[in-house]
Order: C-alpha cells, then sequence, then structure tokens
C-alpha cells in the first residue's frame, strides 16, 4: 500500500510563503509522475504542478512565477514552495502520484491565506 503524507500549510498571510511536502512510503521513481493539486471549496481539483521522472515539469498558469516543484529522492519527498500567496490560493492541497494505471493521493493539508 503505497501511502503520500502530505506536511505544511496552514495560515499564512497574504504575500507571504510557504512550503508544503509529500513523503512517500516508496521511491519516487516508483511513479511516473509526481505533484500537487489543489481544490477549494464549491471547486473541481485542479492541477498545482507535476514533475515526471526525467524531470519534466507541468505548472498550473496561476502558479508560474509564484510556486515551485522539487524533489529529494534520496528522502522520497516531493516539495512545494509557495511564494506571494493571494486569498485565492486558499484550498486543499493534496499530493499525488501517478503511473501504471495507478493513481495515489495524500490526505490533503489546508492552506488558507488571509489578509
Amino acid at each position: 500500500q503505497v501511502q503520500l503524507v502530505e506536511s505544511g500549510g496552514g495560515l499564512v498571510q497574504a504575500g507571504g510563503s510557504t512550503k508544503l511536502a509529500c513523503k512517500s512510503s516508496r521511491s519516487i521513481f516508483g511513479f511516473n509522475v509526481m505533484g500537487w493539486y489543489r481544490q477549494a471549496p464549491g471547486e473541481k481539483r485542479e492541477l498545482v504542478a507535476t514533475i515526471t521522472g526525467p524531470g519534466s515539469l507541468n505548472v498550473g498558469d496561476f502558479a508560474k512565477g509564484r510556486f515551485t516543484i522539487s524533489r529529494d529522492s534520496a528522502q522520497n519527498m516531493v516539495y512545494l514552495q509557495m511564494n506571494d500567496l493571494k486569498a485565492e490560493d486558499t484550498a486543499v492541497y493534496f499530493c499525488y502520484g501517478g503511473g501504471r494505471g495507478n493513481d495515489y493521493w495524500g490526505q490533503g493539508t489546508q492552506v488558507t491565506v488571509f489578509s
């Protein structure tokens, strides 16, 4: 059973920064792609940023220039650095790992941006 466990998030002032972390129970190179999605209340889950095994990135338009995805394969970790946060970034952020016909999701971590 693969597990993805997020940490980080919480309350952040608008314009501030925070970093999310995702710990995988197996090697992150066991996934074809890993990354982050988010879901705001009443909204569909949307792509934030993903990274493939070779390092190709897919970043949501709203995240470009503000959010950065990174990974540490030795620690089986994927990170999301979020800068210049806005109220509309308030959402539950989910870690995702996919490949070989399987999709895995973390339990989600809440990020709330306040003014």
